[in-house]
């Protein structure tokens, strides 16, 4: 059974992968404002929306999205990865063949949530990363919803988040964010050679450094970064307009580069 997946327009596949507690939702408006141009999906991963009862789980995610992408006959699709849909994505590449990859946008992610001897770039808020799931889950949802966003959002953006957060499994949650602090996904974005690659950031977000995307960017060759001025954690959400004109120039770009013709082979006398 492949996960349950929004999926609108025609043209060239761009696939929204979602953040921890979220779900395909979060990229509607994405979807309405691209679909005129290019094929959006946006599945529910693994533990989330109407994939809650699944076990969730990066691999997991990255195997399910593997099969959905066989199910609905998709190949060379733009990926569009937003924080932990960014872990996912990178382990499908790895894991299954970056050649499934026509082009990547990561979006406010990092291989290493906790900093180490080898590692600094990781969550701002080191202190909290051992235990962010409050054992009241519904109690805690208007947290982890506020630190998805920059200083001063509106409130109906995030009490919507909120809501989305309220309707997970804390226990599924909470597991799922101690396999997210224990992983270490840099021998992921080292099997995405070739892949084009943006790492895009918000300035203001209380969830990474800056630097952290840069690191992205220069870990695959030709990675670029992009830097959303006025959005915290969650640029689609706090920038839409701007997102989508992002995303809509890579997926072109990436359709350009395929349906140019190969170079003639010279003849040999």
């Amino acid at each position: 059974m492949t996960l349950p997946c929004r999926d609108a327009g025609e043209g060239p596949a761009i696939l929204f992968l979602h953040g921890w507690t979220m779900r395909g939702a979060v990229f509607d408006d994405q979807i309405a404002r691209l679909s005129g141009r290019f094929r959006c999906l946006a599945p529910d991963l693994p533990g989330h929306g109407g994939a809650r009862e699944r076990p969730g789980g990066i691999g997991a995610a990255a195997d399910a999205l593997a099969r959905l992408l066989d199910a609905r006959g998709l190949d060379r699709v733009t990926l569009v990865g937003w924080s932990m849909g960014a872990a996912v994505a990178w382990r499908l590449g790895a894991r299954h063949g970056s050649e499934r990859i026509a082009a990547m946008l990561s979006v406010e992610m990092g291989p290493r949530l906790r900093n180490g001897p080898d590692w600094r770039l990781g969550l701002r808020q080191q202190e909290g990363a051992p235990l962010p799931v409050p054992g009241d889950w519904a109690a805690g949802a208007d947290a982890i919803a506020r630190s998805m966003f920059a200083p001063g959002a509106p409130d109906a953006l995030v009490e919507r988040a909120a809501r989305w957060v309220r309707d997970n499994d804390g226990a599924a949650m909470a597991a799922l964010w101690r396999e997210l602090l224990a992983m270490d996904a840099r021998e992921d974005l080292a099997a995405l050679s070739g892949v084009p690659l943006t790492a895009a950031y918000g300035a203001r977000s209380r969830v990474y450094p800056p630097e952290t995307a840069h690191w992205v960017a220069q870990a695959v060759p030709g990675g670029r970064v992009h830097r959303f001025a006025r959005s915290g954690h969650s640029p689609h959400l706090e920038e839409p307009e701007a997102f989508a004109a992002l995303v809509a120039r890579i997926a072109a770009e990436s359709a350009a580069r395929q349906a140019r013709p190969l170079p003639a082979r010279r003849a040999r006398l």
